[in-house]
């Protein structure tokens, strides 16, 4: 996946405000508001903009218990993996999944209405799933960043 330097100032604008129009866009890049549209739509189809979101307040639509949860298999093979991802896809409660490295071989970010409400997804997620070995939650007190803003490489900061 290719882009030039321009294309990084436009992957650094849109990732701090996606709202804004190709005009405004453009004026910030020194493109035309066309250019500028051909420029987002090629880096959409090339996988480079993955998604176009709003973050949410997981508080403000009523979810305000939020949760990092490592998350052991029982095996590491690759059909038990790739059910533990679809399962993952498939839950609205799990918000964020990562399959990573070191202690864990799962990371979940997951957000529930109360501690019953948690309780009750383990019990039907975890628990149920002959798979898991076992899982670690630690409840999150404060969140102090959120984002999915990524450094861009080619602009003059990197």
């Amino acid at each position: 996946m290719q882009y030039d330097r321009i294309d990084a100032r436009i992957l650094e604008i849109v990732q701090r405000n996606n709202r804004l129009t190709s005009d405004v866009i453009g004026e910030m890049t020194g493109l035309s508001a066309t250019a500028c549209q051909r420029r987002l739509k090629r880096l959409r189809s090339q996988g480079i903009i993955e998604a176009d979101v709003s973050l949410v307040s997981a508080k403000a639509v009523g979810r305000p218990i939020q949760m990092l949860v490592l998350v052991n298999l029982e095996r590491e093979r690759s059909d038990i993996i790739d059910r533990f991802k679809k399962a993952i896809k498939s839950s609205a409660e799990v918000v964020n999944g990562f399959y990573v490295t070191g202690d864990a071989d799962f990371l979940l970010y997951i957000t529930a209405r109360s501690m019953e409400d948690y309780e009750q997804f383990t019990r039907q997620f975890f628990y149920r799933n002959s798979d898991i070995k076992g899982f670690k939650t630690m409840v999150i007190m404060d969140r102090v960043k959120a984002g999915f803003a990524v450094r861009i490489k080619g602009l003059a900061k990197d």
